[in-house]
């Protein structure tokens, strides 16, 4: 493979979209393909080669990009596509899809395609990191094998944290994705407290600032929190179904605190406000503080 190798990007939503805007904004040869076409044809003036089906997408990609929602959107796509794979190539999975989705892929492509190199490479950042190239990729597999790969992470991403064999990553981002969760329901529960003691968004942030707990995502949040506009960053029916692979995933972890969020999320989500941001819990908290529940 070149400096340069084609890529295939199965999965044009909120994520799949950035990275394919990001390759094609440093030359590279991008094809996509998406359930629903129309994600993906305002790219095609920038030279996006949009496909009709994982199959055509994959036939002459060196690298293959899959960022689908859930388990069985992956897997299915990479079953379609795996038959039209090119000696070589290497799949790089980056969704959150959970452990056992992820074993199976990569039991499947062992037994079936040995040539394929399979990475394992979920991402830490959300949309707007997307866009601008700063998420970082939790990248496990054979790097040796995947060198080709470079360059394109160095296209989507600020940087990737090598963590072994594959498997092991999307493992790390399910612990990254719990403390995220954790920290959204205490900073919710946090600023409603807040509310009621007669402190706004911007006076708790005032606190934090300068000091150790001045996270920069909680100051995004709250600036949602305080104009009342919830935007999807990360959707809650999806930060939803990150702790329920969360949760499946950890047998022997005693985690009360995530059982708990997956239960008042559920009830969020169930209110109708699973399209919206995460932080929208705290939107559901203060409704639900304002009827005395």
């Amino acid at each position: 493979m070149n400096q340069r190798p084609s890529v295939a990007v199965l999965g044009l939503g909120a994520m799949g979209h950035a990275f394919a805007a990001n390759l094609l904004k440093n030359g590279f040869t991008t094809s996509g393909w998406n359930r629903t076409r129309s994600r993906g044809e305002d790219l095609q003036s920038a030279g996006l080669r949009l496909a009709d089906s994982p199959q055509e997408a994959v036939r002459q990609a060196d690298v293959v990009i899959v960022m689908l929602a859930d388990a069985d959107a992956t897997e299915s796509a990479l079953e379609q596509a795996q038959p039209a794979l090119r000696q070589g190539a290497i799949v790089v999975q980056m969704g959150t899809v959970g452990v056992a989705c992820t074993d199976r892929l990569i039991a499947t492509f062992a037994e079936q395609r040995r040539d394929i190199v399979f990475l394992d490479a979920p991402v830490s950042g959300t949309k707007t990191p997307a866009e601008n190239a700063q998420i970082v990729v939790l990248a496990s597999g054979d790097r040796q094998r995947a060198a080709a790969i470079e360059p394109v992470f160095s296209a989507i991403a600020k940087g990737t944290k090598w963590l072994g064999e594959a498997g092991a990553a999307s493992r790390m981002k399910l612990v990254v994705n719990a403390w995220l969760i954790s920290m959204v329901q205490g900073l919710s529960e946090s600023t409603q407290m807040a509310k009621e003691f007669g402190f706004s968004p911007d006076d708790f942030w005032s606190v934090l600032d300068g000091g150790p707990l001045a996270v920069p995502y909680v100051k995004s949040k709250l600036e949602m929190i305080r104009e009342g506009r919830y935007e999807p960053q990360m959707h809650l029916t999806w930060a939803l179904k990150d702790v329920r692979l969360a949760l499946a995933a950890a047998e022997k972890s005693a985690l009360p605190g995530l059982n708990m969020i997956s239960d008042v999320w559920q009830e969020a989500v169930d209110a109708g406000y699973g399209e919206k941001d995460l932080s929208v819990v705290y939107r559901y908290l203060s409704e639900k503080s304002s009827q005395g529940l």
